[in-house]
């Protein structure tokens, strides 16, 4: 019976001791209101590098969960590389729900979002355990238009501060910024599916392609045989059906991509 209970013990020891590290709820000043956000933070005292991380229209969490899988996902893999991670919860914090097929959209990339933006930029650089030169950005579908419009020249801050280190932008809509003649003040990484029929592939290379020789270093990546949404958390690394190893592909080069450019 003792055996047993100290088997248990052991048991239960390693599986605190694997746990997923869990989020801390911070609240971020905003012009009108605050702006809510979870803080994946590296043990000690740092200075650590820090990312911030940019959900979709589906939102940040749940009502049972602050953090969905993708997020929670990516934040643990950044965390594990020694980054600080901040999620800022755009339509939590104005009390809205998913916005993915709202026709009026009350919170908008290209405003409130980027506001949003700026706000955890702030901050971050008022928070001792960050290095204040090396804050990324890192945004998702809605999240990485919002990035598009953050890291234009005419969105640079006033503040004497560091700007952001790098940006990636995974599966953007690239039609209004291509149109506008886009450029980048921070090197801007921008993956995408070359099957994704949400986005526009064919936008994003002419957004990116149409910023050289006027724009800070801006690169593309259109993974093969991969759709929208290819790096969800849960879907396998090997996968047998043709759609499903476009995705798998992608969402491990992506993983690989992403580091790279954050280790620039």
């Amino acid at each position: 019976m003792r055996l047993r209970l100290a088997a248990l013990f052991l048991t239960l020891l390693m599986s605190a001791a694997h746990a997923a590290p869990a989020p801390q709820p911070v609240e971020i000043p905003l012009a009108s209101g605050v702006l809510h956000a979870q803080l994946y933070k590296p043990a000690g005292e740092g200075p650590f590098p820090a990312v911030i991380a940019l959900h979709g229209c589906g939102g940040l969490g749940s009502h049972s969960d602050p953090v969905l899988p993708r997020y929670r996902d990516w934040a643990e893999r950044l965390l594990k590389a020694g980054n600080a991670v901040l999620l800022p919860d755009s339509y939590g914090s104005r009390e809205l729900g998913p916005q993915c097929r709202v026709k009026e959209m009350h919170v908008k990339a290209r405003r409130e979002r980027v506001a949003d933006i700026a706000a955890a930029r702030a901050w971050l650089m008022q928070q001792p355990f960050v290095a204040r030169d090396r804050v990324s950005l890192i945004g998702w579908a809605n999240g990485a238009s919002a990035l598009l419009w953050a890291v234009r020249p005419q969105s640079a801050g006033r503040d004497p501060g560091p700007d952001f280190r790098a940006a990636i932008a995974f599966y953007p809509d690239c039609r209004i910024a291509a149109g506008l003649g886009w450029s980048t003040r921070v090197p801007t990484l921008v993956l995408i599916g070359a099957d994704d029929e949400v986005s526009s592939p064919p936008a994003c290379r002419q957004m990116v392609d149409g910023a050289r020789g006027r724009s800070a270093l801006a690169r593309i990546v259109v993974y093969p045989g991969a759709d929208h949404d290819f790096d969800r958390a849960g879907a396998p690394l090997h996968a047998a059906a043709a759609p499903e190893h476009g995705d798998a592909e992608a969402r491990a080069a992506s993983q690989k991509d992403v580091a790279q450019w954050l280790a620039r």
